[in-house]
Order: structure tokens, then sequence, then C-alpha cells
């Protein structure tokens, strides 16, 4: 067996009283694919800085095998100190790596490289970094969190490229389909510890509760056991006449093992405040449309949203997202069209950005907006001590500033008072972010129990699919369009991200030829040209486009009649998986005709 290209070994790191990891390990071997799990704050993000050299552990051994290479990824980049987002990137590059992947991978990710890095914004810094990361192809990724602030496109853009890579990738991620697609290794840190599963994140959740259920047994087992000790000694004939010190020690041993257990880490739980039932209709917009600067946002929509509906809106950063949902819940009024807004309608939004939070209150007052110590939950009343206990703060943490949480504590305060404001309309902006999975799974499961109706802006495919029963995303030039169903129908229907893709196969292909002109002399112009076949097929393939163009026009111009995914699923399924198909034919053909096109041009 090959040595592993990383090893920690007995890692033990402490940070106030109570350690944060005790004996964990991590063993990374060629070409491997590890996620790291585990709730937050249980040292996952430190584990990986740890293994980047960034953090010197308490206890325990780093062993990076000689000669090799590795890059880190952190959560938050920071590009002080450099003039230019190319400076930055080209800085983890090291003697002999390609300069001009640094300056394509930019290009790719929608930088042109001499942006200054004081002035980008948070998804710019994450792209400028993964740039960074990925440039110089290293034998080892360390990836902490990757997809935040991206938009889709770009998501699906760095999960293909990354499985293309011939590194080894550790893997941060509340991105479940992420971490699904990429990963074959799990690594669960819990309680201090680290458990290691040879199979990919799709077998986590199996997994981990049969952990628990070992666990309960074991515990179970340890108590029968103490019980029947503690029986010998009060009433057993040996006892009474003279102690057996071994077994007085064992149950000692026993009695300190179930003091020192700490069981799985509190599960959060959220009920949500409801308010009156709003009319069946929520809002109806009729061509509606917005402009900026002569730019159509949105143009020509119309939709009409029911009571109970759950609608998700997706597309590229700066699409235009919140301006559509601003309208649709009559915040923001349109140039064109028409909107009416159902009745009774009582609206709690989940801000994206944390900035409806101020970093000098309290988490009681944010809870409680200042009133008292109690916490209204429809006609109930709970103390805000308690109902924090159940998004897993402590009442030490009742008195403290906002301003000293994590990003995934300030996610979880944001939701534990939008969940106690009395709503029938959910607008929730980017609510996955900074969550952990468990959190993640009870969100899902209370906004199912909703009666409302929710509005999600999200970029997280496996939420999505979860959540929605129907997408609205951007077809370009301030055209949107809705489809029933969750984010892979919708795929499926139009084929999602296929433009940036081939954006991106575009940018490679030409920094490819760049790069060949660079290394090699001019040599004259070499003919060349098609032959019988390849002219014949270069002359029938726009035809073959258009038909299958017109077919895939039939076909999503069913799939927009929205009586048909409830009046017959099965043709439904049948026709999202056709046009599936026949998008996979077309860009086929269209490669084929660029590709003989290209070959005419050199002729």
């Amino acid at each position: 067996m090959a040595p592993p290209l990383l090893h920690l070994k007995e890692i033990g790191i402490r940070f106030g009283s109570e350690p944060l990891l005790k004996g964990a390990e991590l063993q990374v071997g060629e070409g491997e694919r590890i996620c790291l799990v585990g709730r937050n704050g249980s040292g996952k993000s430190t584990l990986l800085k740890i293994a980047a050299g960034m953090i010197e552990p308490d206890s325990g051994e780093h062993f990076l095998q000689p000669g090799r290479t590795l890059r880190y990824l952190p959560q938050e980049p920071d590009l002080s100190g450099y003039k230019t987002v190319l400076e930055y990137a080209e800085a983890g590059l090291a003697p002999g790596d390609d300069h001009y992947r640094a300056q394509y991978l930019l290009n790719v990710l929608g930088l042109e490289g001499n942006e200054d890095p004081a002035k980008l914004s948070g998804g710019e810094a994450k792209r400028a970094a993964i740039a960074r990361a990925l440039a110089p192809e290293p034998d080892i990724l360390l990836l902490d969190e990757p997809t935040n602030h991206l938009d889709l496109p770009v998501i699906e853009w760095l999960e293909a490229e990354l499985k293309q890579m011939k590194s080894a990738i550790v893997l941060i991620s509340h991105d479940r389909r992420f971490l699904e697609n990429l990963s074959r290794v799990t690594v669960w840190i819990d309680r201090g510890v680290s458990r290691r599963n040879e199979q990919g994140f799709a077998e986590f959740e199996a997994w981990r509760d049969k952990v628990f259920e070992e666990e309960e047994k074991e515990q179970a087992r340890l108590s029968e056991k103490i019980r029947q000790e503690e029986h010998w000694m009060i009433y057993g004939v040996t006892a009474r006449r003279k102690r057996n010190m071994r077994r007085v020690r064992e149950l000692a041993d026993l009695r300190q093992q179930k003091k020192e257990h700490r069981g799985p880490q509190g599960t959060v739980k959220m009920t949500v405040s409801e308010a009156e039932t709003s009319g069946k209709l929520v809002s109806e917009a009729k061509g509606i449309g917005k402009s900026y600067g002569g730019r159509p946002i949105v143009k020509g929509f119309s939709t009409r949203i029911a009571r109970g509906d759950r609608v998700g809106f997706v597309g590229p950063n700066g699409a235009g997202k919140t301006t559509l949902l601003k309208m649709l819940t009559g915040e923001l009024t349109p140039d064109d069209g028409t909107m009416r807004l159902g009745a009774s309608l009582e609206m709690v939004t989940l801000d994206q950005k944390r900035e409806k939070l101020d970093p000098n209150d309290t988490l009681a007052s944010v809870l409680t907006g200042g009133r008292g110590d109690m916490v209204i939950l429809g006609d109930q009343s709970k103390h805000v001590m308690s109902y924090m206990k159940d998004f897993l703060f402590t009442p030490e943490q009742g008195r403290t500033p906002v301003k000293v949480l994590s990003g995934g504590e300030r996610g979880r305060l944001l939701l534990a008072r939008a969940l106690a404001t009395p709503s029938n309309l959910l607008v929730l902006d980017e609510p996955t972010n900074d969550l952990d999975l468990e959190t993640l799974d009870l969100l899902q499961e209370l906004i199912a129990d909703y009666s409302g109706t929710v509005l999600l802006v999200s970029h997280d495919r496996d939420f999505l699919d979860r959540i929605c029963t129907s997408v609205i995303t951007m077809e370009g030039d301030g055209l949107w369009r809705e489809y029933a169903g969750g984010y892979s129908d919708m795929v499926a229907q139009r084929g999602a991200g296929v433009d940036a893709k081939r954006e991106a196969k575009a940018l490679k292909a030409k920094a490819r030829q760049e790069n060949a002109e660079a290394a090699e002399p001019a040599k004259p112009a070499k003919k060349s040209g098609l032959s019988f076949t390849q002219q014949h097929r270069l002359k029938a393939l726009p035809d073959e486009i258009a038909a299958l163009e017109q077919k895939i026009a039939k076909a999503q111009k069913l799939l927009e009649d929205p009586s048909l995914f409830s009046a017959n699923p099965d043709r439904f399924h049948k026709t999202t998986q056709q046009v599936g198909k026949l998008h996979e034919l077309l860009d086929a053909l269209e490669e084929e005709w660029l590709e003989l096109e290209g070959l005419a041009e050199g002729a």
C-alpha cells in the first residue's frame, strides 16, 4: 500500500476550557476525494488549517510527503497587499508552473485580472481565490466552503473542473449535491474525534445514524453493568465479608466512563409562528418589466403564485433575482405590466447578508425585540433562554453581542428570529449559507409543514429539489420563465448551465491555441479542406439543428402548461427526460458544425 501524501495523527487542540479536537486523524492518499463533515463548531475548518500548516496543534503529528505540493482555499480569502487580482492569483504558483493558467482560470470565472482586490465583492474574491488554488494543479487541494458566494453556473463549472483534476481533494461544504458528486471518502468530526468511512457523502447519513444507534446500545449496556455492580456492592455476600477491591475499582471506572460520555450534539428544534391564513391568491404578475440604465432586468414576465406554493428563483449573480422577487412581493413597482397581491399577507424575510442584525445587540434582545424575556410563538410564549437552546445557543450566549458570532451562528439566529414572527409568506434569500447539514434538514422539514407560501432564492441544487413546487429562472435579455418541479426538473427541460459550460470550453480551447502559438515558431499556412462527405455534412447540419430546435420548442411548450404536472405526472417526467436528451443531441450537433466550419475556414 502506497504511503499517504498527507497524514495528521492524534491531533489535539484546545480553545478555552474544552478541547476542540482530541486524537483526530486525517489521511490523504493519491487522488483521493474526501469530504470533511460535522456540525458547525465541531473543528472541521481548524483541522483543515492544521493540514495546511496554518495552525500548530497542541499535540499530534503532521506529515506531508517531501516534494509534494498543497494548496488551501479559505472560507474568507484575504487579498490585501496585492495590486491586482492577477498578481494575487499568480502568487499561488511555484517555479515551473504555467503562469498562463492563472489568467485562464480568472477569465473562465468572469474576472479580467486587472481588478483592484480592495473593490471586489464577496463572490469575486472567492472566484479569485479559486483561481489561485487551482492554477498550480497541486498534489493536494484543501477546500473550505468553495461554493459560498458562487452562483449556479460557477458552481457547476467548479464541480466539473474538480472532477477532471488529478489532485487529491479534501472538501468542506454545506452543498449536498456538490459533496455527493465529488466525494468518495467521508471523514466525520464528532465531539472532538474523527471517524472515517470509505464511502462518499451519499452514504453519510445512514452511516451516522448507525453509529448513533450502536452508541445508544453501548450506553444502555454500560448502565445495566453499573446497576449490576452496584447491586453486588450493596447486597453481595462477598461484599459483606470483605470488599473485592478490583470490582470496586471497576465500578468506579464504569461510573467515570458514563460521566465523561458526551452524547451527540443537540439538535435544532424549529417551530414557526404562523399568522392568519392568507387568501388563495398570493401574487399575480401580468407582463411586468423593469429596466435599469436602459438594460432590461425583467421583461414581460407573468405568473400566478397561490397559497402553499414553494417557488424557487435561480440564475447567475446579478441576473435580477432580487429585483423580480421585490416586484412579486410589492416592495418594488414594475415599469411595465400589472401586479396584484393577495389579501391578508403577513410577510417575513430572511436576509441573506445578515445586514439586519445590529452587531452590538445581544442575542436575547434580537429574539425578543428588546421587550422582556419572552418570545411569542403564535398564541404561546416561551422564555428566550429556552428558545435559544432550540437553536443550539447556550444560556451564556444570551447576553453576548451579535458581532462575536460565527457565520453559521448568525444564520441560526436569523432563522430563530424569522420563525418567531407570525407570517403566512416566507421570503428566504440564500437561507442555506453557513448552516450545517442537520440544520438544513430541519429547515426543510419546517418548510414542508409550513401552511403558508415560500419564495426561495438559492444556489443550493439539492435544497431546491427538496423544497420547490416550481422554479423561476433567467433565460437571458431580461426574460424569465417558470418551470414545474424542482431544480433537476428545470435542468432537464432547458439544460441549465449549458451556456456557462460552453463558454468555459471556448476559453479553454482559446488558451490551448494561444499556448501552442507562443511555444512554436510561426509556420507557413498549410492548406486543408473538407472531404466530399464532410462538405455534405456541413450543408445538412443547419437543417438538422433547426428541426431539433423545433422539437425542443414544442416539448417545452407542452411543459409550460401548469396543469400538466398535476394532471399527468408520468407524461410530464417523460417529456422532461425527452427534452434533456434533445438538448444533449443539440449540443453534439452544434459542436460538430463548429468543428467542420473551422476546417472549412482553414481551407
